[in-house]
């Protein structure tokens, strides 16, 4: 197996010889080291490895969610307060990314991502024994802290070891293992606390984070093309950060991200009392039947990752996006068959557009490819906190329909950003 010459070019600017020279480790040369190529062994071994941290990770965030009832209970605390065991986890989680995104440059890939899993495992076993209420929430938001290790440096390290003709699907099983983690990580918990309590269902959750990162650790090759660069300053971050808003097509990337999550979330999060409400009068129990269509993300991530790759990225983003608005079309309707594919077809969507962006920033960003992935997911998680929260306000003034125009307009949105990039792709081919 071979590398390409425009691979080879891109590996040697990937890594500078002044930062490979000053290593002390004996690293070979990027211009003779081959890519992960689509169909080989390592190749394999590296998506499936990073399925695993991607199913890891969502599963570990989200098996609280549908506890916050029983935490309510157990803990005498209100809903409110209860909805802090999963908001301040995600909030640590993106400072924790942006951060990584800095730290990540001096350090092992495998290193760092396998001790932010073990951690993260660890403290979600933690969580399952600890007494109090306001140590469940130092606990839950030290794992959001732990979390940030996997998903910037999980996309730098595909966009660096993958060959370009690769890259979408292996992104795309990554993103598609996150699916499967976000819905694991509430379906399995739901499931085990009705047969037995809230602390098993959270102790398997942390086991299986642990089995998941034990898989992860064997499977994934050693990283080929990335030498950690220790000692960097202040000075050189702030420069390669502010690069990163320079290189042309990423700040867009960057706005996709908040579009798409933004729109995902506010959907999910205030459909329950559209639902809840006449005519359907839908029981908690149906309701949650809902998130079984994550299921779709396992399809749609890398099925767009394969389409980007044979068709162009850019015009698989503005499908997904299309698709998107075209589900959220259908949850207007009346017939709850209708909300149903509406929101199935919004979950396709989204799965597909992310797996594309997020792909495509590991593309663009010549240096610093952590750096440029953790400005991504920081875009992508403030969608989901800004406008998941503001859609509240909005569906207490207007109702659902009112809700329908905040994500209809995010759409429009992403999909003229879509459409800017789409004429760069085209100028630069």
């Amino acid at each position: 197996m071979t590398a390409s010459p425009e691979s080879n070019r891109t590996a040697t600017s990937a890594v500078p010889a002044s930062s490979a020279s000053s290593s002390s480790t004996a690293v070979p040369e990027p211009s003779n080291t081959p890519y992960l190529e689509r169909g080989t062994r390592a190749y394999w071994r590296a998506s499936i490895a990073l399925l695993f941290a991607g199913y890891a990770t969502f599963s570990l965030l989200y098996c609280v969610q549908p506890l916050l009832p029983a935490f309510s209970s157990a803990f005498g605390v209100t809903p409110a307060q209860s909805s802090l065991s999963l908001s301040l986890t995600t909030a640590a989680l993106a400072l924790a990314i942006f951060v990584a995104g800095f730290v990540s440059e001096g350090w092992s890939r495998h290193k760092l991502m396998t001790a932010s899993l073990t951690l993260s495992a660890l403290l979600t076993i933690a969580v399952s024994i600890a007494p109090h209420w306001h140590q469940l929430l130092v606990l839950r938001a030290l794992e959001g802290l732990a979390l940030g290790g996997v998903p910037a440096v999980a996309m730098a390290y595909l966009a660096e070891e993958v060959h370009p003709d690769g890259l979408g699907l292996a992104m795309g099983l990554y993103v598609g293992g996150t699916a499967i983690g976000g819905m694991a990580g509430r379906v399995i918990t739901g499931v085990v606390a009705d047969l037995f309590s809230w602390r098993v269902a959270i102790g398997t959750i942390g086991v299986l984070g642990i089995l998941s990162m034990l898989a992860f650790r064997a499977l994934l090759p050693p990283s080929r093309h990335f030498v950690p660069r220790r000692g960097l300053g202040f000075a050189h971050h702030r420069t390669a950060l502010l690069k990163q808003f320079t290189r042309p097509g990423l700040p867009l990337l960057f706005l996709l991200g908040f579009v798409l999550m933004g729109s995902f979330v506010t959907l999910y999060n205030y459909i329950g009392y559209r639902l809840l409400a006449p005519p359907y009068l839908l029981s908690q129990t149906e309701i949650g039947a809902i998130f079984v269509v994550y299921l779709t993300g396992v399809v749609a991530s890398p099925w767009s990752g394969r389409m980007a790759d044979m068709f162009g990225r850019a015009r698989v983003l503005t499908a997904s996006l299309l698709l998107m608005a075209l589900g959220l079309a259908l949850t207007m309707l009346h017939p709850i068959t209708a909300i149903a594919i509406g929101i199935a077809s919004v979950t396709f969507g989204f799965f597909a557009g992310h797996s594309v962006a997020s792909g495509w920033v590991g593309r663009l960003a010549k240096e610093a490819k952590g750096q440029a992935a953790a400005l991504y997911l920081l875009a992508y998680y403030l969608g989901s906190s800004v406008v998941g929260s503001y859609g509240g306000h909005v569906w207490a003034g207007f109702g659902w329909n009112g809700v329908a125009g905040l994500v209809g307009a995010l759409l429009v949105i992403g999909i003229v950003a879509a459409t800017r990039l789409r004429q760069r792709e085209r100028t630069a081919a």
